[in-house]
């Protein structure tokens, strides 16, 4: 694309300089190739401003900066490179890569995710639905990446702009008509999906958590409801919103500025779901629980049908709610919906029973459950299970390091008011001393009167819960799901619970 067309896209304070033809947008200085234009921008950790000179080495012909000492310089010192100045730096990205990429973003109806926890849960129901009905989608998220049969891994939650702009262009490229996405309070603040619209947006639910990063509990909200009122672009078409959660309303407030938000049966702005709560447009009522699924009827403003799903526990009933919703406000039939339900596949990570456990008389199960809430919602699961067959659930989990301390005792606390022994070990420690962070976790064990094994090294810790199993035992291997690495001090390993717990059970048999 030409820079001076790419151009009268961009918000910015001065310019100077053509560059032609530009091949590509980024804002790594070393996946710069010849032609290409580098966004430098201030971020949390670096300044991209510093890496200018190597962005032009790597053969930059354009560079845009929200640094005016360095659009000066450029200016100055480098007068043959195409040099812009903007107030912000993400926009910007986001505002040319869409330009020079025929804006991908226009040709996808993007559905996105906001919430503490179910996010990936809810966006792979949600793809695996409108897949049911043969459309292609591109999926984007925590777990993976998706562009139709496609998987690539994912590396954030959601990309910078540019990444995730070249990945609606491949998907449109494969024939892609869908995009489902996970929208993180972080991309949200930061505006790494600044120019994106989306079609329907969907909250799941609020618990603390990032506020190392957010600091408070109403920033973190204020974050996530910048889903609601666009961020760089329209308000969403279609809100879908968790009636049962306490910062529901504050979500709907955001999408009602300015805009009507009652439903209306030809018109549903505003979709809430909810369990049993007669104050949500569409609501799962007689909810039944088994080993082998859920069932329940869904009740709507247009119809009431029976649901029985493969998925198990009730925070997966409030997933699949609002992965319908959704897949109705995306134009499914409810018999769609309804036939769609029964195939669906768990997400890798989330309550995923590990092979081999069976064979021993108790389960061991993953999950990615790394909040207080999640974990409460995890063990009151397990809970239900082991009931009828009078097993014990054993809890294993650990705290992140360099992640908000403040609800290490909470999930500390929430482990061990509903099983009958925890095992406390490592998470991510990152930059932290283990120990230091398991200590704070104990604070919130030691409020209660359950047993505790603390174990450092995390696939020591997974021996010891594996091996004090009994028949009819339910083990929660909790925190890390679906990762494939641990992020020590001073380096990333290899480390896959699932794996560890595998080698384990058959050291066992």
């Amino acid at each position: 694309m030409q820079w001076a067309d790419a151009l009268k896209e961009v918000a910015r304070i001065e310019s100077g300089g053509d560059a032609g033809e530009v091949a590509g947008v980024e804002y790594d200085s070393r996946r710069v190739r010849a032609g290409a234009a580098f966004v430098a921008m201030r971020g949390g950790t670096t300044d991209g401003n510093r890496y200018i000179d190597a962005a032009i080495a790597q053969g930059a012909v354009a560079i845009v900066t929200d640094s005016q000492e360095a659009y000066a310089k450029l200016c100055r010192e480098r007068p043959e490179i195409a040099a812009v100045c903007v107030a912000h730096g993400r926009r910007a990205l986001a505002e040319l890569s869409a330009a020079v990429m025929g804006h991908p973003e226009r040709r996808l109806a993007v559905s996105a995710v906001t919430g503490t926890n179910g996010k990936t849960t809810t966006a792979y129901l949600l793809e695996q639905m409108l897949r049911s009905v043969g459309r292609k989608c591109v999926l984007i998220g925590t777990i993976e990446t998706r562009i139709g049969d496609e998987v690539r891994a994912s590396e954030h939650t959601t990309p910078e702009a540019s990444d995730l702009l070249k990945i609606f262009a491949d998907g449109v490229q494969a024939g892609a008509t869908e995009a489902v996405m996970e929208m993180s309070s972080h991309a949200l603040e930061q505006e790494r999906v600044w120019g994106i619209p989306v079609d329907v947006a969907i909250f799941t639910n609020l618990t603390q958590d990032h506020l190392d990063y957010h600091g408070t509990m109403e920033k973190y909200a204020a974050a996530k409801a910048k889903l609601f009122a666009g961020v760089g672009a329209e308000p969403p078409r279609v809100a879908v919103i968790n009636a049962d959660d306490a910062y529901g309303e504050s979500m709907t407030r955001t999408l009602g500025a300015g805009n009507s938000i009652a439903f209306e049966i030809n018109n549903p702005k505003l979709i809430t779901y909810g369990i049993g709560n007669p104050e949500a447009t569409h609501c799962a009522f007689i909810v039944r629980h088994s080993s082998t699924g859920t069932t329940f009827a869904f009740d709507t403003p247009l119809d009431n049908l029976p649901i029985h799903s493969p998925l198990i526990g009730r925070v997966n009933v409030s997933n699949l709610l609002a992965a319908m919703c959704a897949a109705l406000a995306r134009g499914l039939t409810f018999d769609e919906v309804a036939d769609s339900v029964k195939s669906l596949k768990p997400v890798p990570g989330r309550f995923q029973a590990v092979q081999g456990s069976a064979e021993a008389g108790f389960t061991v199960v993953v999950d990615y459950a790394h909040t207080d809430d999640a974990l409460r919602n995890l063990i009151a699961l397990a809970r239900e299970l082991v009931r009828e067959r009078g097993g014990r659930v054993i809890t294993l989990f650990g705290c992140g390091g360099d992640r908000d301390r403040t609800k290490r005792p909470r999930m500390g606390r929430a482990a061990a008011e509903g099983s009958d022994l925890v095992v406390l070990t490592s998470d991510n420690p990152r930059s932290e001393e283990p120990m230091a962070i398991i200590e704070e976790a104990l604070v919130g064990v030691r409020e209660t009167a359950t047993e505790c094994i603390v174990e450092p090294d995390r696939a020591s810790a997974i021996a010891i819960a594996i091996r004090a199993a009994r028949a009819g035992d339910i083990v929660l291997l909790a925190g890390k799901g679906h990762e494939k690495e641990q992020v020590l001090r001073d380096r990333t390993v290899p480390f896959d619970d699932v794996v560890v717990a595998e080698n384990i059970l058959k050291e066992m048999r």
